[in-house]
């Protein structure tokens, strides 16, 4: 973090960062599974499949494997169920991680562009970010689908630090995955890490073992006391 003490601008991760969405997700899973007569799982083995996209979450529920790295026989079909599920229950359970609105709160006071960029597709972003009360204080949001590619691909980073007018390597981005990591890593973007996520473990971050771990407040604390010029 010492190239750049103090952003320019703050981009974040959505599910697993800002919001514990699992227990929808799961839920969305389960349903989807009863479509093709499979058998429900439980939230802990939901959380470590979830990243990478919406699609690569039905792909390691069909076949059990994080792994699994090719759309697996009838995906088509069931990420359709997976999307008509989880549409339906889309914030029955999310809640927002601790201090998130409070941090955000001060982040906007102090100047600082805030921004949004999910591996979500798009038609679940912006009614999420509305219902935890998130959307006003984001300037961009980018999605799985914004862009042919999606993180860890860099270019959703790029783009919404492009979209912001600041250099990529001036804003800060918070994240708790491998594939955050990986993105902020390839795109020059210094990264924070939240104590929490999908799966968020010390093992997930093998790769960028040097990252700072930061709650939100935690953030806001060390932007007060290096105020942004």
């Amino acid at each position: 973090m010492t190239e750049t003490p103090r952003p320019a601008a703050l981009l974040f991760d959505l599910d697993g960062t800002l919001v514990d969405s699992a227990p929808d997700l799961t839920t969305a899973v389960n349903r989807m599974l009863a479509d093709q007569g499979g058998t429900p799982v439980q939230e802990a083995q939901v959380r470590q499949w979830i990243g990478n996209g919406a699609r690569r979450l039905v792909a390691r529920a069909l076949t059990g494997d994080r792994q699994v790295d090719a759309d697996p026989p009838g995906i088509g079909r069931a990420f359709e169920h997976f999307l008509g599920h989880y549409r339906d229950c889309l914030h029955d359970q999310t809640r927002l991680y601790p201090g998130v609105i409070e941090a955000l709160g001060r982040l906007q006071a102090m100047g600082l562009p805030l921004g949004i960029v999910t591996n979500k597709p798009g038609a679940f972003t912006q009614p999420l970010l509305q219902a935890m009360g998130l959307a006003d204080f984001m300037a961009v949001s980018v999605s799985g689908d914004t862009l042919p590619v999606k993180k860890p691909d860099p270019a959703p980073l790029r783009h919404a630090a492009e979209r912001l007018g600041v250099a990529a390597n001036h804003c800060w981005f918070v994240g708790d995955s491998r594939a955050d990591a990986d993105a902020a890593a390839a795109a020059g973007m210094p990264m924070i890490r939240v104590p929490w996520g999908y799966p968020g473990d010390a093992e997930a971050f093998a790769a960028h073992p040097d990252l700072p771990v930061m709650t939100f407040q935690e953030l806001a604390d060390q932007l007060e006391r290096e105020p942004v010029e």
